[in-house]
C-alpha cells in the first residue's frame, strides 16, 4: 500500500517541479528573446520612420534615389541596417555594395511578402529581420522600400540560450524525480508512524477488551453449571463479573475518548470556574479512599484561581492524576495535590512517596496502553489515563514536566497560560 503511494507521491511531486522548472525556462528564454531582439525592432522602426519623412531613401553618397544615380542599396541611421529597393515589378535594384552581395540571386527568398510588420527571413546561413512598405518617387515610380538588418547574432545567443535551457531541464527533470522520491518518503514517514501506532492501538485495544470479556464469559458459563446455587454460594463470581464489566466499562469509554479526540470530534467547552475549589471537591471524594488505604492526601491552594478552561475536562485530569498517584503508593504514602498561580500562568503539581518511573520510561508513560514494570506493582491499569490526560493538557496548552527517582516517588508538574484562545 504504501509503496504504490510512494510512487503515486514522487510522480505527483516531479510533474510539480518539471512544470515549475518550465516555466522558468520558458520566462527566461522569452525575456531573453525580448530584450535582444527590441534594440533590432527599435532600430528598423526608427529607420523606416527616418525614410518616410525624407525626400527619399539616401545612397551611400548622400544623393538621392534618381538624382543620377541608380544604385538600389542605401544605408540607414543605423549602420547596421540595410535598404533594398525593389521596383513595380518585384525586382531587386541591385548594385556593388559588399553588404548587399548576397541578396543577389536569392531575391525570391529576400522579396518582401507581407508590409507593415516585422518579418523573419532566412537567406543561405544568415538570418535577418526585416520591415517593408511602398512608396512613389516622381522620378523612379512606384517602388518598395526593405529596410533589413542581419541577426544572425541575436539568433546565435538564442540558440546557446535554448540549448542550455534543454540541457538544464534535462537534469532539472532527473534532480526533480529524485527530490520527488525523497520528500514522498520523507511525507509518508508520519503516516507510516501513525498507521503503525493505529494497528498497534487496535491490537491493544483488542487484547484489553478479550480479558475482561474471556474472565466474564468463564464465571458466567460456571454459573450456569449450577443453576440450583445461591447467590451467597456464588458471591465469589458474581463479584469478579461485577468487577469485569466495570472495567470494560471504562475501557470502552477511554476508548471512545482517545477515537473521538484522534478525528477531532470532541470540543473543549471552556467556561471560568474556580479551579481551587473544582479540587477541593476532587479531594474530598478521594479523602476516604487514602485513608482506607493508610495514605496521606493533602491539597495546597493558598488563593482562590479563577481559571478559563473545560471544567468536566479538567476534573477528569485531577482524577487520572490523583487515582495514579494513589494506586503507585504504598502504605504510609503521602500525596500532595498544589495549585499556584503567576501573572500570566497557572501551575498544577501532583507529587506522591511511591515506587517511582525508571528515567527510561518517563517518556513512554504518555504513549496508549504502556504500562511499566508490572512487576513492580500489583495494581492495575489499561494505560489509557495518562494518554487521554496528555490530550486535555496538551488543548489547555498546558506544558507538562515529570521528575520521578525509583523507590522515592514522582512529581508531576502542569503549567497553564492564563489567557486560553
Amino acid at each position: 500500500m504504501f509503496r504504490q503511494t510512494h510512487i503515486r507521491l514522487t510522480f505527483i511531486n516531479s510533474i510539480v517541479f518539471i512544470v515549475l522548472i518550465s516555466i522558468l525556462g520558458s520566462i527566461i528564454y522569452f525575456y531573453t528573446d525580448n530584450k535582444l531582439y527590441e534594440d533590432v525592432n527599435q532600430s528598423l522602426l526608427k529607420s523606416v520612420d527616418h525614410y518616410q519623412n525624407t525626400d527619399g531613401p539616401e545612397d551611400s553618397q548622400g544623393g538621392k534615389l534618381g538624382e543620377g544615380d541608380q544604385a538600389p542599396k542605401f544605408m540607414g541611421r543605423d549602420p547596421r541596417i540595410l535598404t533594398l529597393i525593389w521596383d513595380e515589378n518585384g525586382n531587386l535594384l541591385a548594385g556593388e555594395n559588399r553588404g548587399t552581395m548576397i541578396f543577389q540571386g536569392n531575391e525570391k527568398l529576400i522579396r518582401p511578402k507581407k508590409y507593415g510588420t516585422l518579418e523573419d527571413v532566412q537567406v543561405e546561413d544568415f538570418s535577418f529581420r526585416y520591415v517593408a512598405f511602398k512608396t512613389e518617387l516622381p522620378q523612379v515610380g512606384k517602388i518598395t522600400v526593405q529596410v533589413i538588418r542581419n541577426v544572425n547574432s541575436e539568433k546565435e545567443l538564442l540558440d546557446r540560450l535554448l540549448l542550455i535551457i534543454l540541457i538544464g531541464c534535462g537534469v532539472g527533470i532527473i534532480c526533480a524525480v529524485a527530490s520527488g522520491y525523497f520528500l514522498a518518503g520523507r511525507a509518508l514517514v508520519p503516516i507510516k508512524k501513525s498507521w503503525q501506532k493505529q494497528q498497534q492501538f487496535v491490537s491493544d485495544a483488542s487484547h484489553e477488551l478479550r480479558t475482561p470479556l474471556a474472565v466474564i464469559q468463564a464465571k458466567t458459563d460456571l454459573l450456569f453449571r449450577a443453576p440450583q446455587a445461591t447467590i451467597q454460594e456464588k458471591i465469589l463470581d458474581v463479584s469478579t463479573i461485577s468487577k469485569e464489566s466495570r472495567r470494560l466499562s471504562k475501557l470502552v469509554t477511554n476508548l471512545l475518548t482517545l477515537a473521538r479526540s484522534d478525528s477531532d470530534q470532541l470540543e473543549m467547552k471552556k467556561s471560568t470556574f474556580q479551579l481551587d475549589e473544582l479540587l477541593k471537591e476532587i479531594l474530598q471524594q478521594y479523602e476516604e479512599i487514602a485513608m482506607y488505604q493508610e495514605k496521606t492526601l493533602r491539597l495546597e491552594a493558598p488563593e482562590p484561581v479563577a481559571f478559563l478552561a473545560d471544567k468536566e475536562r479538567f476534573h477528569q485530569l485531577i482524577v487520572i492524576l490523583l487515582d495514579n498517584a494513589i494506586k503507585y503508593t504504598k502504605e504510609g504514602g503521602d500525596i500532595l495535590l498544589s495549585c499556584t498561580q503567576s501573572h500570566s500562568s497557572i501551575s498544577l503539581k501532583v507529587e506522591d512517596t511511591g515506587i517511582g518511573i525508571p528515567e527510561k520510561d518517563i517518556p513512554k508513560i504518555f504513549d496508549r496502553f504502556y504500562q511499566s514494570d508490572k512487576a513492580r506493582t500489583e495494581a492495575e491499569g489499561t494505560g489509557l489515563g495518562l494518554s487521554i490526560a496528555k490530550w486535555i493538557i496538551d488543548k489547555h496548552h498546558g506544558k507538562i514536566k515529570v521528575h520521578s527517582i525509583v523507590g522515592q516517588g514522582t512529581k508531576i508538574e502542569i503549567t497553564f497560560p492564563k489567557s486560553q484562545k
